[in-house]
Order: structure tokens, then sequence, then C-alpha cells
């Protein structure tokens, strides 16, 4: 039997969960989500049961398991309520410290506490960390609070409030148009506006109709879906069925990559208390919708992100794109008109329907309204998954958020939008993150991963990583897209290895050319991007590699040396001592020399020598 068979019954249940909320007690929020459960944020739950249960504590402390706080370099996070206070690495064998230090004085443990690399000084609470304290979290606000394993939690923070207010307040062309104002764009990559999007499959002839959540994130560092499907799946699903009465469909799938067994987990636990609680299925609220979600899981190609390819993956053939038009909208899954969104724009939906479209465009920028969530990942010293305002500075998300380089290196460039995004030099960190500015950048938003390099980044190589990955990722459907990227990656290979031409440069800039106006799927049309950025922005780079055979990054083997400088050098022997292949020499005190001739470059002497002594040249 449901447990919500009307609006009103939902209400009354919300209510309900809100009052019999705990405020007298302590809780401790600790994510469950992969970073963290990769250093055993499960046995840390475990053994943190375990000693509550053996001191009695069930009715003053609760343990809650909750998707990403953001911090995942940081994992096993754990935050204590009601102050917030935020733990970092916190190990099953800290388990008997927490719940004592609680019990008896309530004294914060200081080794457990976040220290800032800046002032060396241990930050208390969660939202005085420099990663939160600047985030505008408006997506990714539930995840890391909430249970994602657990409806009920989502529903005490206002959770299907939107779903109820389309469905008895707003008829389906009132919930399009709120998304037509609100400006929303879609976050998996083009940035279409959705509500228009909506509005073109509502119009579309046909009884069945279909929507899809576009989950299959397979960019390199990226993981803002995976977070999100991991932490508040609900979120996900209340979009979908919003959409679903928007344009009268009554199935919807969520293609997830068999590579996220959590997300998956959630998801098809969050889809089956859905149903059990009235809010999928038939009549739902008792309303007269019907709609359904099923999960497929996709393979792991990475062209399957694109929308026609994923299409036919869910039909149950191999997932290779097919040319448009017809777009979805009109054609879609079997044929039939189907709304394919990324999991973050549905998430997006609730926040416009409840707040309403003009509070939702109030932030942002003129054409990039609302926030965007980012996996910002690299040389940067905090690394994790963050949400910004459309529109804040490179520079803010970089420098303030991601609190500056690593080891006190120069930035060099950030690369955003995944394999097929561009490379953004330091002359641009004063630009702001929106969909317009990084197109004119030479790069795109993409699914939102932003990935930081510093002076020892060469861009060739950059290049030449990313046309490798997409190279092997290509379907080979088209032969622009497929012989494209193999004369590319050649080329690049060859520039790397100290075999560069004259005419190299020009070469790529025309076979990146013939690849977007020719290539059949997005893949094709946008993977020259790497490369015509770092041309655009780093063009001595391929200068140096092809006419001086330098490579000043000290990445290409063929094209450095190392040296060390004999003004630095104190002979301490650190360099000789780690050199595996014993190149180094040099008494005790005295300068020491590396034989150029036997080395095999593996950069051990310059990460280990303390005082900046060794060189590339």
């Amino acid at each position: 039997m449901k447990i919500c068979n009307s609006l009103s019954d939902l209400e009354s249940f919300r209510d309900r969960l809100i009052s019999e909320r705990r405020s007298d007690r302590i809780v401790l929020r600790t994510c469950i989500s992969t970073g963290c459960k990769a250093q055993k944020s499960s046995k840390l739950v475990q053994t943190l049961k375990s000693e509550i249960d053996r001191q009695g504590l069930q009715d003053k402390i609760e343990i809650r398991k909750t998707g990403c706080h953001g911090f995942c370099e940081m994992g096993p996070i754990m935050v204590i309520e009601p102050e917030n206070i935020f733990y970092c690495r916190v190990k099953p064998d800290d388990a008997s410290d927490i719940i004592s230090s609680i019990v008896s004085d309530g004294a914060v443990i200081e080794r457990l506490l976040w220290k800032d690399p800046a002032t060396k000084e241990n930050i208390r609470y969660e939202r005085e960390l420099p990663l939160y304290r600047k985030q505008k979290k408006n997506v990714t606000y539930r995840s890391g609070r909430i249970d994602p394993t657990d409806i009920e939690g989502y529903i005490a923070e206002k959770g299907y409030t939107a779903l109820g207010k389309a469905l008895s307040e707003m008829a389906p062309s009132d919930v399009i148009q709120h998304l037509i104002a609100s400006g929303l764009r879609g976050r998996g990559g083009g940035g279409f506006l959705t509500g228009i999007k909506w509005k073109i499959c509502s119009e579309a002839s046909g009884d069945i109709k279909y929507i899809i959540a576009n989950g299959d994130e397979g960019d390199p560092g990226a993981f803002m879906d995976r977070s999100l499907m991991e932490g508040d799946p609900h979120s996900i699903i209340e979009g979908m069925t919003i959409g679903a009465y928007a344009i009268g469909a009554e199935q919807g799938f969520i293609y997830v990559r068999e590579e996220y067994p959590i997300a998956i987990e959630h998801l098809s636990r969050a889809l089956k208390q859905a149903e059990e609680y009235g809010l999928l299925g038939n009549n739902i609220l008792g309303t007269g919708l019907n709609f359904t979600v099923q999960i497929t899981k996709g393979a792991g190609a990475f062209v399957c992100g694109e929308e026609t390819a994923l299409i036919i993956s869910i039909e149950g053939r191999s997932g290779t794109p097919r040319s448009r038009p017809p777009y979805p909208a009109l054609s879609g899954l079997w044929e039939k008109p189907t709304i394919i969104n990324n999991v973050e724009t549905f998430a997006n939906v609730p926040l416009i329907i409840s707040t309403g479209a003009e509070d939702y465009a109030s932030i942002g920028t003129e054409t990039s309204k609302g926030t965007k969530v980012f996996s910002l990942v690299g040389k940067v010293m905090n690394t994790g998954l963050i949400e910004i305002e459309m529109g804040t500075a490179l520079r803010e998300i970089i420098f303030g958020i991601g609190g500056g380089m690593r080891k006190n290196k120069e930035f060099k460039a950030v690369q955003t939008g995944g394999p097929s995004g561009g490379c953004i030099p330091m002359s641009k960190l004063d630009m702001p993150v929106d969909y317009d500015s990084l197109k004119e950048a030479g790069a795109i938003m993409g699914s939102g991963g932003m990935i930081v390099m510093d002076e020892t980044s060469c861009m060739v190589d950059v290049a030449r990583y990313f046309i490798d990955f997409l190279m092997f990722e290509s379907c080979g459907k088209c032969t622009p897209c497929r012989e494209g990227l193999k004369q590319m990656h050649q080329i690049l290979t060859n520039i790397c290895e100290g075999l560069g031409e004259e005419r190299d440069i020009e070469t790529l800039m025309a076979l990146a050319q013939l690849m977007t106006v020719s290539s059949l799927c997005g893949l094709g049309s946008t993977a020259s991007n790497p490369v015509m950025s770092t041309i655009r922005h780093f063009r001595n780079e391929y200068e140096s590699h092809i006419y001086v055979r330098k490579c000043v990054a000290g990445v290409c083997k063929k094209l450095f040396e190392y040296v060390i400088d004999e003004e630095l050098c104190n002979g301490c022997g650190l360099c000789r001592i780690k050199c595996p292949e014993k190149v180094v020499s040099g008494e005790k005190k005295k300068l020491h020399v590396i034989d150029s001739g036997k080395c095999i470059k593996c950069g051990i002497c310059i990460n280990s020598c303390k005082f900046d002594a060794v060189k590339v040249i």
C-alpha cells in the first residue's frame, strides 16, 4: 500500500517527519560516497555504531550516512551537528576518541581538523573552510546533509514539494513556461535551453513520449554526476517526474555507466522507495499521473554520452551516433519524441518550480542562469566537488575556492569541458565562467570537469593526452573523426619526441577545421578543441618543440635534460642517494653532477631536492 495517496497525505507526512526530529541529538554526518568509501568510511560507520551501542548512547548520538561533502581528497569526512565541526581523514580507529570527546566535555579533536596550508591554523567549522565558504550550494545543498538511501530525509528537507506544486497548481504548459523564463540551460555540454527543448517535445505529435536522464559521465577527472546520483538521487527523480508531467511521458530511463556501482545502488533504492511512497508509478499522489523510471547500465563507451548514441544504446544496439535532424525531441527513443537531459539539469528543475523562475534567473549572468557544479582537480591545493554561481571568475575558483597552486608552482592553464574542452591560460584568469565566455576562449562548459595545470605541464603533451583519449573512444563511424584523430595523434607524438616539422602546426589547424565542420556528432566536431586552444594560447611551446627541440616544462623526455645549479646545490647528496640509475655523482657538501647520457629522466632527483637545485634545460 502506498504511503502517500494524495498531495495532502504528502504534506501531512512531511509535517510528521519534521515534528519527530530530535533536536537534542548529536548527529555525525559521515560520507559514504565513492571517495570516502575508498578510504574505509563504511568501516568507520560500523565502528562508530559499535562504540555507540557499547556505551548505550543510541538516544544521544545519531550516525547519518550521507552523500559527498565535496572535499573528496580529505575523506573520510565527518561533520558533527549541531555545531558543524568538520573532521577529515577520519579513520575507524578514531571512533572511540570521537565518541568519548562528545560524551565527556565536548572537546574538539585537533588532529582531525583540517589545517590551512597557508596559515597553518586548524579550521574547526565546516562553514569556515575555503573550499566551502565561497560556494553557492543550490543543487548540491542536500548532498552531505541527508541519507541518500532514505527517502524520508529527502521529504523532510522539502523534497517532492516542487512535484506537488506542479501537479496541483500548474498546467503542463505552465511548467514549461517556468523553465523557459528561468533560462536554465542543459548542464551536460551544449547548453541548449531546457525549456525550449521541453516545449518542442510537448508539441510533437504522438501518444508515447519518453524522458531520459543522462548519467553517462566519462570525462577524465570528472565526478559531478556520480556524486549527485550517489548523494541526492531523489532530486533527479523528482525533476524527471515533473518533466514527464510537462511533456506527457509515462516512461523514463536513467542511463548510468556500470563503473558507478554506488550510484546505481542508491538510484535503485530511491526508485523503489519513490514507488512505495506513491511518488512514482500509477496515479501519482492521486492526480492521475502515471510515470515509471528504470535504470539502464552503460558499458563505459565515452561516445554514449552523446544523446543519439545513448538512445541507440538503450534500444539494445551498439551505441554509435546518428545524424541529426531529426532531433530526439521529435524522434528519439524508438522513434518517439524524447527529452534527454543531463542528471544535473533535472536536479535544477525542482528548484525552479519551488522558488519560481524569476528567483532562479536572478542568479548567474545574462545568458547563463543559476549555478554550476564542477569537479576541481589537478595541481590546485583544494580539490573536490564545488558549486558556484554562473559568472564566477576563474581566479576566484582556482585561488579563492581552490586555494591556489600546490608547491608554490606557477599557474599555467585550466582545462574545462572534458577531453573535448579547451585549455585556458593565465591571461584569462579574470574571465567569468559561463557558457559564452568559455566558448569565446576556445573551451566549453561540458559537464563540468575542471583540471588545473601548473608550470610543470607541457601543453603539447596535454593536447596529445586528450587526443589519445578521444582516438580510443571514437566509435569510428565517420571518417573525419576516425582518421582525423589518428593523424592528429601521430603529429603530436612526433612533436613530443623531437620529430616535429615546420608545417605541423598548420596541418593540425587544417585537420581541426575539417573535423569541426564534417564530423557526424559532437565528439568529432569538438575533438580538436584541446589542440586548437593550446595552439592559440601556447603556440610558443609548440614552436619550442619543433624549432628548438626543447620542452621547457620538462615532460617530453627527448627534449630536455636535468642539470644541477652550482649556486643552489649544497651537496646534501639526497639526489644521489635516491637516483635509481646511480647517474648522480659528487662528494658530500660539494657540487653534484648528473650524467645526462645515462639519465632516464624519471624526475626523482628534481622531486627530492629540497633546495630547488635540479633544473630543466
